[in-house]
């Protein structure tokens, strides 16, 4: 797939797409009682994401930690489909799935059978130290089952030296990023800070986006209404979820109030 459907998608800048985190999902140590308040929590906090004006949508399983590495079990993958598929039909604008902690495979069967635009993965290239043990890309499995379910339309960002890990092994940033689009065949890039709601470092943030070039490149965390104007004339848009909730915390629901502000506040870069 070409660096340019992107912007195909997202023709607007700046381009922001709002999480809905999912509270534990069945299966999970931290499930809600009743998955039918799951997906109302989910269909409320995406019809807010497109009332304030986001780009799209992001929806992820936060809630069921402690994570699989790789592989999260069928019920995960059901639930995830029945939610996606839910806020996909009822809202206009572009959804994707992350399956934490790093389960592309599930993410792309997901977003076939949902008919979703993107998904994203924490660790598509090389190998990550985190807290779920050594976490190695399958960018070689997810292109081949991506062309073999045909749904090569699916697009894919990819973290690099993704939060809440560090790299095995630092190597040269400008081949990685170059590898990250030519080998590992993603769509965007996606430059985070140390953990969730954590900013960006500023100056890695322009290194990536120069040896990005016209390609396109987000922030997937710490973005605030205070900092989108200078972190945005840098990125090409970013993933936003704790400054939009209530307080400022990850794991409350969608403040429409945060998020409108928010929408405004990048509009300015």
């Amino acid at each position: 797939m070409n660096n340019h459907v992107f912007h195909q998608l997202f023709p607007k800048k700046p381009v922001l797409l709002g999480m809905v985190h999912l509270p534990g999902l069945p299966g999970s140590p931290n499930a809600a009682r009743r998955f039918d308040e799951v997906i109302a929590a989910a269909l409320n906090d995406a019809r807010i994401l497109q009332d304030c004006g986001f780009s799209g949508i992001l929806v992820e399983n936060l809630g069921d930690y402690p994570y699989y590495p790789d592989h999260v079990p069928a019920e995960t993958v059901a639930a995830l489909a029945i939610i996606a598929d839910r806020i996909k039909s009822s809202y206009n604008v572009p959804v994707g799935v992350n399956v934490l902690r790093n389960d592309a495979l599930s993410a792309l069967a997901i977003a076939a059978a949902a008919r979703l635009q993107f998904l994203r993965v924490n660790v598509l290239a090389g190998t990550a130290v985190t807290d779920q043990g050594l976490l190695t890309g399958k960018a070689h499995l997810l292109l081949r089952e991506r062309k073999r379910l045909g749904a090569t339309e699916v697009q894919i960002y990819a973290d690099i030296r993704v939060k809440h890990a560090a790299p095995l092994v630092q190597r040269n940033l400008e081949q990685e990023v170059e590898e990250f689009f030519e080998r590992a065949m993603c769509d965007a890039l996606i430059v985070s800070g140390s953990g969730s709601g954590k900013e960006v470092d500023l100056e890695f943030l322009r290194q990536v986006k120069k040896a990005a070039g016209q390609r396109p490149v987000l922030i997937g965390s710490g973005l605030s209404a205070k900092n989108a104007a200078e972190l945005l004339r840098i990125a090409d848009g970013a993933i936003v979820g704790s400054a939009i909730k209530f307080e400022g915390q990850i794991h409350q629901r969608v403040d429409p109030q945060r998020a409108r502000a928010l929408v405004q506040a990048s509009q300015s870069a």
